[in-house]
């Protein structure tokens, strides 16, 4: 044996005889270290809706605004890529309802190129691939990518999904709340109305041309059977992009086993969502029912209507997006008088949220889990409200024992790996 041989040997015994016997870390020690992963790592939430209003020259995303992404909170919270979503609620499968949502639709791509090409290039460049993701992370800048949340605004031109494309999707999902012309969706499950029992015709159609594109097939709004299919039909993985497991939170907007152990055999990607009643809908509950007085007396001072989270999930197109907004300015001004209702019904939060990240890791494995918020769009728990608490997921990943390589998978590694398989799968269908 070589002398350099030896020695490595005995530096290599010597390293893990020091892991064995090496004190505990104390709270201190474990936050810098996992303050050092959190630098070394990639770190890409994959669901942050958007607001055109904020993509002004007068208001953008260079300000720290009220919003829960921006790039100040971005750069606060170490968050290094954020998942634009171009989202259209679902409206009548009509004409007029897809003109109009392909407006909508085209506004927020035009938004995101504003931000990246305009306001901010500086600050923030778009990426269409992993190779952009790190290019750009390494010059220091911040990543944006798109995805688009209800393929809806397509209407009834499919060449509208290469139009989206080009324009820099590189996911989408072909139904949100509520029954698209290509698919159905989860809220099938409240009264069991299906319109496709799946997919429709030109739904299989979408998905041979997503895959034909490079575009990452989205599951997380569809119904299950058409989850079902869309995996089945796939040449490529497919992601969820922002979805738990129904196995530790029962909502019709998780995932179940079954699909869960055929997202891992397809080889894409689950990215759990941090959004409150997706998460813990039991612990929502308590303290909603505990705080519906107040939420109610705060509507009354802001003179806006109080919905249930419920009550809003059934709302489509413009009623959705208003509710939304009304909710989140009742949450924002009841938040100050709330600590003795939260002291007795606590909130979800990072712990009941890296259960879900637990859960599935151990069901599926951690090349398959990922990381999302949701953020401007419902989400945010307790300890990780905006992109600025970004490194409390870390920091409670290294509190459980993921290791660097681990958490660097779960931030992002998981997802741009299913990114590059979808666009080499593409490259071959050429």
């Amino acid at each position: 044996m070589k002398k350099s041989t030896l020695v490595f040997f005995a530096i290599f015994c010597a390293n893990i005889m020091y892991a064995q016997t090496r004190p505990p870390e104390n709270e201190n020690q474990q936050r810098q270290r996992a303050l050092l992963i959190h630098n070394n790592v990639i770190t890409i939430d994959t669901h942050n809706d958007i607001n055109v209003g904020n993509f002004s020259q007068e208001r953008n995303y260079t300000q720290n605004l009220d919003t829960q992404v921006n790039l100040p909170k971005m750069i606060a919270g170490g968050l290094d890529v954020s998942w634009l979503i171009v989202y259209t609620g679902q409206g009548k499968l009509d004409k007029k309802g897809y003109e109009k949502a392909y407006k909508n639709a085209i506004a927020k791509f035009d938004a995101i190129h504003r931000l990246t090409e305009v306001y901010a290039p500086d600050q923030i460049e778009l990426a269409l691939n992993s190779e952009d993701v790190k290019r750009i992370h390494q010059q220091g800048k911040k990543v944006a990518m798109i995805g688009v949340e209800n393929a809806y605004p397509i209407g009834e031109d499919m060449t509208r999904i290469e139009e989206f494309y080009k324009k820099g999707a590189r996911y989408m999902s072909l139904a949100h709340n509520g029954h698209s012309q290509f698919s159905d969706s989860h809220t099938g499950e409240r009264d069991s109305i299906w319109l496709h029992n799946g997919l429709s015709e030109v739904g299989k159609e979408a998905i041979k041309e997503m895959n034909r594109l490079g575009i990452m097939i989205d599951l997380s709004h569809p119904s299950k059977e058409a989850n079902i299919q869309m995996i089945q039909l796939s040449k490529a993985p497919v992601i969820a992009s922002h979805s738990s497991a129904r196995g530790r939170c029962d909502v019709s907007r998780n995932l179940d086993d079954e699909v869960l152990q055929m997202i891992k055999n397809n080889g894409g990607v689950v990215q759990t969502v941090a959004l409150a009643d997706y998460v813990d809908k039991e612990k929502v509950t308590r303290n909603n029912e505990a705080s519906r007085p107040l939420y109610e007396q705060v509507a009354k001072e802001l003179d806006i209507p109080y919905l249930t989270m419920d009550e809003i999930s059934v709302l489509q197109g413009e009623e959705l997006q208003t509710a939304y907004k009304n909710y989140d300015n009742i949450m924002k001004n009841a938040s100050s008088r709330k600590h003795q209702i939260n002291k007795e019904y606590p909130l979800v939060n990072i712990q009941d949220f890296v259960d879900h990240i637990d859960y599935m890791v151990a069901l599926i494995g951690i090349d398959h889990v990922g990381i999302s918020s949701d953020f401007d769009g419902g989400g945010g728990i307790e300890g990780w409200n905006d992109a600025g608490e970004t490194f409390n997921i870390t920091y409670e990943l290294v509190k459980r024992g993921y290791t660097e390589k681990e958490i660097a998978k779960l931030w992002g590694l998981n997802l741009l790996r299913v990114l590059d398989e979808v666009q080499k799968v593409a490259e071959n269908m050429k």
